[in-house]
């Protein structure tokens, strides 16, 4: 790497490039990033609304909250004066054996919005976090239930979890789960995506409830009473954008309840308006025992995820552990004030603005678009349900993921962003995104895959 680059100085453009070398990007090619010579383009110097403006002056359509995460969009007046505000009143108090009342309100807040009978609320600071402490709660409830043996989990293909050592042994993407992904006991069920069946499927499929069934030849293997949950994300995200057939979650319902083994949704994605309701559970009229969520909750503004907890599963602790600690488990930072009153803040404008009830008038037009693209060229699978959705793209011979990233690359010039998930193009927009933004979306991108050989 060059020293000027290293060292940080304003560009040929006149763009202030900062020092490269110290930050360990996640997720990211570090060489060919710190290499780029047009680095300032992708450099994000600010937000409004569903937009990015880079470093170059460029203006982008976030067309991906980001990363699933932005509900509300972006620097939202209600949020930002809410954390601003709450910085300069209390920055931090511990919620261990203390407490703060905005921690309190802000799960009540969210436990208002979760299904009935799913009342309890475990703030973490993340989703991959707050799925550890799903699978925790999980084990200890058996535990507590006299089935200590329950220590297994079952997963599935393509399913994203997060990327602590829990959350990579239960999700199903390869290249997390090579390295990290073999440190507790986990099976997976097969992923739901059937293109013999559902190609370009609008909405829901039709068919495929009875890949469910695979669920039953897993507790055969290992018996009902070595499991001890089955964690998945109603709609996959990371793996893809896939979407469940009809039938299938209640399917899964209905073999947990059987075994006695706990249903664990991963909302982190769907959580916060992302169906049209405040949770998928509610858009699928099934009811888990442990809802995980993060990103909406607070638009992205401050790390905040947590653990929505059904009745049953809290009344266990808290009848059953004695004079005690009832989780040792907990985060420094739990329900921290900062993060609580972005939380409440967000909330707030999600209900002012109705943004779950956007998103749910919006998902035909969103559906209309993304299955525009079933005659463009390299396109095999468009899927959709709410406001996400995916276009699928044959692979490069020999360059999985190649034609993708273009796509990607070309559309981000263009003043798109859409995210690449090996041959997949992901959509997943601010819920306060309009109709004509949603055109532009779609037009840009099917511009740039009209071009891309």
């Amino acid at each position: 790497m060059s020293a000027v680059i290293k060292d940080g100085v304003t560009n040929a453009a006149g763009v202030e490039v900062p020092p490269l070398d110290a930050f360990w990007m996640p997720y990211t090619n570090n060489r060919a990033f710190k290499s780029r010579e047009d680095i300032a383009s992708r450099m994000i110097a600010k937000a409004d609304g569903v937009y990015y403006t880079t470093a170059s002056g460029a203006r982008i359509i976030d067309a991906m909250a980001t990363l699933w995460c932005v509900n509300a969009g972006h620097c939202r007046p209600k949020i930002v004066e809410a954390i601003r505000a709450q910085a300069g009143e209390l920055d931090f108090a511990s919620n261990f054996s203390v407490g703060n009342p905005l921690a309190f309100r802000a799960a009540d807040a969210v436990a208002r919005l979760a299904p009935a009978g799913i009342g309890h609320v475990f703030f973490t600071n993340s989703g991959s976090e707050a799925v550890d402490t799903a699978l925790k709660i999980a084990l200890g409830y058996h535990r507590l239930n006299g089935q200590a043996s329950r220590q297994r989990f079952i997963g599935r293909e393509k399913g994203y979890h997060g990327v602590n050592l829990a959350g990579v042994a239960v999700g199903g993407v390869p290249a997390n789960r090579k390295a990290f992904g073999n440190l507790i006991a986990v099976d997976h069920m097969p992923h739901t995506q059937d293109l013999a069946r559902n190609r370009h499927c609008r909405g829901l499929p039709a068919d495929g409830a009875d890949i469910a069934e695979r669920l039953e030849r897993l507790v055969a293997l290992h018996d009902a009473s070595n499991i001890a949950a089955v964690i998945v994300e109603p709609v996959s995200g990371a793996g893809g954008v896939l979407v469940p057939p009809r039938g299938y979650l209640q399917r899964l319902r209905e073999i947990c309840t059987r075994h006695g083994i706990l249903l664990i949704f991963d909302e982190v994605i769907t959580g916060f308006g992302r169906l049209g309701t405040p949770f998928a559970s509610q858009f699928f009229d099934v009811r888990p025992d442990l809802i995980t969520f993060a990103k909406g909750v607070t638009s992205a503004t401050v790390p905040m995820g947590g653990v929505l907890v059904s009745d049953h599963v809290y009344e266990a602790f808290m009848n059953g552990s004695g004079p005690v600690v009832e989780l040792f488990h907990g985060y420094t930072y739990s329900g921290h004030p900062l993060a609580s009153s972005a939380a409440l803040a967000t909330l707030a404008t999600y209900a002012e603005e109705d943004l779950f009830g956007n998103a749910a008038r919006l998902s035909q037009a969103f559906e209309d678009g993304i299955h525009d693209f079933v005659d463009m060229p390299h396109v095999i699978d468009t899927r959709n349900l709410g406001l996400i959705g995916a276009v699928e793209l044959a692979p490069r011979d020999g360059a999985p993921g190649a034609r993708a990233l273009e796509v990607h690359n070309r559309a981000w010039e263009r003043g798109v962003f859409v995210r690449p998930i090996g041959d997949n193009i992901a959509f997943c927009p601010p819920l306060m995104i309009d109709k004509t933004q949603l055109e532009q979306v779609f037009g840009v991108v099917r511009e740039v895959l009209s071009t891309v050989p």
